[in-house]
C-alpha cells in the first residue's frame, strides 16, 4: 500500500500485504466502535462491510491521483482543491450508502428487535436525510477517520523509504569512489609490467579482476564476510608487493579468530591503498608498511602504518590531506553504518602515518540515518 511494487516476487507481496494488514485492522476498529454503538457486534461488522467501499474509494483516490500527482509534484494549490472536492464527494456518497442501504438494515434489525421500534434519522426523503446538516457532518467525521489514519502511515513510510534511498545513494557514491582510484593505481602498475614484458602480467590481471569483482557486484549487499574482505586485501597488496618486490617492507599480521564475521564492505581497503600510494610510492629507499587485523566474535580490530615521505617530512602535507578521499570516505561511512560502534583516528608524526580503526561486530538497531 505504502511502496511501489519490486521486481522480485518476494518483495512484490510486500504492499499487498501492508495494504490487507491496514483494512483488517480498520475494519476490526470500525466494527468496535459500530458494535459498542449498536450493541451488537454482528450488526457492528455488517454495518462496516457495507461502509467500506466508500473508505476504501476514498483512500486509493488521496493516495494515489491526489497525493502522487498533485501533492508530489509540489502542485499545492491544485491539491487543496482537489482535498476538498474528495472530502466533499466522499461525505457525499458515505450518507447515500447510509440512506439506501446501511441505515434500512439497521432499521429492519431493531424493528425485528422490537415492534414498536422508530428512527427519527430515516424520516423525510432521501434528499431530505442528504442534506440533513447533522448526519452529513457525522458522514464527514467517520468517512475520514481511517482514510487520514491510512494517509499519515503512507507519509510516514515514504519518509522512511526516501531516508533509505538517500542514505543507500551516499553510501554508494562513497562506495563508487573507490573504483576508479583503485582502477588508475592497478592500470598503472599493469602498464609497467606490460612494458617490460614480465612473465607476472597475467597474475596481475587475473588479481586485479579479482578485486574489481568484488567491488562492482559482492560490495553491493550491506555486509560482507570478514574472511572474504582480508582475501581481497590480500590480492591487493600482492599486487603491490610485486611492483616494489623486495625494496619494500611488509608486515601483516592477522590474530583472533576469523570466521562467520560480518563487515560492511571497503572499509580497510582505502587505509591500504593510501599506505601504499602516499607512504610506500613517494618513500626514498626502504619503504615499509605494517598492517594488524585482530578479531574476535564481537570486535575488529585493524591497525596500520606506514614510513612517510621524504616530501612529507618537509613540507605541509599530511597523508591526511594526500588521501583525503579514503579517510574521508571511511569517517563518513563510519558515522553512517556504525554510529556509536566504531572508533577510527589516526596519527600523522615526523617519520610514521599510523591508522587505527575499531569496530563492534555485535548486532544492533537500524542505525540513525536522519
Amino acid at each position: 500500500m505504502f511502496a511501489n511494487m519490486n521486481s522480485h516476487p518476494l518483495l512484490a507481496t510486500k504492499p499487498i500485504l501492508r495494504q490487507s494488514l491496514f483494512w483488517m485492522c480498520a475494519a476490526a476498529l470500525l466494527t468496535f466502535i459500530y458494535g459498542t454503538a449498536y450493541k451488537s457486534h454482528w450488526l457492528g461488522i455488517c454495518t462496516v462491510l457495507m461502509l467500506l467501499p466508500v473508505h476504501l474509494c476514498y483512500y486509493y483516490v488521496l493516495s494515489g491521483p491526489v497525493l502522487n500527482r498533485l501533492f508530489l509534484k509540489e502542485k499545492y494549490l491544485q491539491t487543496l482543491l482537489a482535498l476538498a472536492l474528495c472530502l466533499l464527494l466522499a461525505a457525499v456518497l458515505y450518507r447515500l450508502v447510509e440512506i439506501f442501504i446501511s441505515d434500512p438494515f439497521v432499521y429492519q434489525y431493531y424493528k425485528q428487535q422490537d415492534a414498536s421500534f422508530t428512527w427519527a434519522k430515516l424520516e423525510g426523503t432521501w434528499h431530505t436525510q442528504l442534506l440533513s446538516p447533522t448526519d452529513f457532518v457525522n458522514a464527514v467525521e467517520r468517512s475520514n477517520v481511517v482514510v487520514w489514519i491510512g494517509i499519515a502511515l503512507k507519509f510516514v513510510l515514504m519518509w522512511i523509504e526516501r531516508r533509505e534511498a538517500a542514505f543507500q545513494a551516499e553510501l554508494n557514491v562513497l562506495k563508487g569512489q573507490l573504483h576508479p582510484h583503485f582502477l588508475f593505481n592497478s592500470l598503472n602498475n599493469l602498464y609497467a609490467f606490460s612494458l617490460a614484458s614480465s612473465s607476472k602480467t597475467p597474475e596481475i590481471i587475473l588479481r586485479i579482476a579479482n578485486v574489481l569483482r568484488y567491488m562492482l557486484y559482492e560490495c553491493s549487499a550491506e555486509k560482507v564476510l570478514l574472511k572474504r574482505e582480508i582475501d581481497i586485501l590480500r590480492d591487493y597488496i600482492d599486487l603491490e608487493q610485486m611492483r616494489y618486490e623486495s625494496r619494500l617492507e611488509l608486515n601483516l599480521d592477522i590474530t583472533g579468530g576469523i570466521g562467520t564475521q560480518k563487515v560492511a564492505p571497503l572499509l580497510m581497503f582505502p587505509l591500504v591503498e593510501n599506505a601504499f600510494k602516499h607512504g610506500a610510492s613517494e618513500t626514498i629507499g626502504t619503504p615499509w608498511i605494517n598492517i594488524e587485523i585482530n578479531a574476535n566474535d564481537r570486535r575488529l580490530v585493524f591497525k596500520i602504518s606506514n614510513s612517510k615521505s621524504d616530501v612529507a617530512r618537509t613540507v605541509a602535507n599530511p597523508p591526511a590531506a594526500c588521501g583525503a578521499i579514503g579517510l574521508k570516505n571511511i569517517r563518513k561511512r563510519l558515522e553512517l553504518l556504525y554510529p556509536g560502534r566504531h572508533h577510527f583516528e589516526w596519527f600523522d608524526e615526523q617519520d610514521v602515518f599510523l591508522a587505527e580503526l575499531e569496530l563492534s561486530l555485535l548486532p544492533s538497531p537500524t542505525p540513525d540515518r536522519s
